[in-house]
């Protein structure tokens, strides 16, 4: 079996795949404070729960954008079952061209999840990830990851609003009534939900003036579900997309699975 770890600045999402199927997956908090023995022990107590066996994991791969919990993390991979994770980065193989002035620069998670969208879709593709950043990819009818747009996250600017403005509260993140507020956290929200699809639905179009074909549009994330609801551009959701697309890469790799060094 496979164990997948997929580390953003907020969440990590840590899965398991028995050949192509997800037995199950997690969602955990992506804390830079925790050891190496805290977050094994985490992980130990997830697989207790429910019924998976650590030494039947044969592999491992790690996709992260927080250097600091690179290191733990692989270091739990070694110590706690035994393996070498693969790390996606330089040197690792993806099956796409990164068309970047600086392909370094392209988060992990940017390209495990055009891995994972074209495999599964084909091209052209555009994908929207809705994390602690939003992020908006351009994937090329033959796989090339053309660039894309970066912009804050609805979490960082729920939470701008409520640090920069004394009289604005932190509000849920959840769709109103109506889009003409009668109350101030009605109005927040209206503004963050509303705000986001527009958007999304502004950039999206101004990306595919600028791609060939018609790129299908594909959306990831904690918050995707509430938006796609919304947009008149997201035609499908994937909620696990990283995921897929960190078992699809380790296939490309899984010859490169070491031992860890006793």
């Amino acid at each position: 079996m496979l164990l997948v770890f997929d580390v953003g600045n907020t969440n990590t999402v840590v899965g398991v795949y028995d050949g192509d199927q997800l037995k199950q997956h997690w969602r955990i908090s992506s804390d830079r404070g925790k050891t190496v023995d805290e977050y094994g022990m985490l992980i130990s107590d997830l697989f207790s729960h429910a019924g998976l066996v650590r030494k039947e994991i044969t592999a491992t791969i790690i996709s992260s954008v927080v250097p600091p919990l690179t290191i733990p993390l692989s270091h739990v991979c070694q110590r706690y079952f035994g393996l070498e994770p693969i790390v996606i980065g330089p040197g690792v193989k993806t099956g796409i061209s990164i068309r970047y002035d600086n392909s370094r620069e392209v988060g992990a998670d940017r390209i495990v999840n055009a891995v994972g969208a074209y495999k599964k879709h084909g091209g052209p593709l555009i994908i929207v990830d809705f994390g602690t950043a939003t992020t908006y990819c351009a994937i090329a009818e033959n796989g090339d990851y053309l660039g894309g747009v970066i912009v804050p996250g609805i979490g960082i600017s729920a939470e701008a609003l409520f640090q920069r403005a004394a009289k604005l509260p932190r509000v849920e993140l959840m769709k109103p009534k109506s889009v003409i507020a009668r109350n101030t956290v009605s109005g927040m929200q209206s503004g963050l939900i509303y705000g986001t699809v527009g958007q999304v639905d502004e950039l999206v179009q101004r990306m595919k003036a600028e791609m060939q074909g018609n790129p299908k549009v594909i959306a990831t994330g904690g918050l995707a579900n509430l938006i796609a609801q919304e947009s008149k551009t997201i035609e499908v959701v994937e909620p696990l997309l990283t995921l897929e697309g960190l078992l699809a890469i380790y296939e490309l790799n899984k010859h490169e699975v070491k031992r860890a060094k006793s």
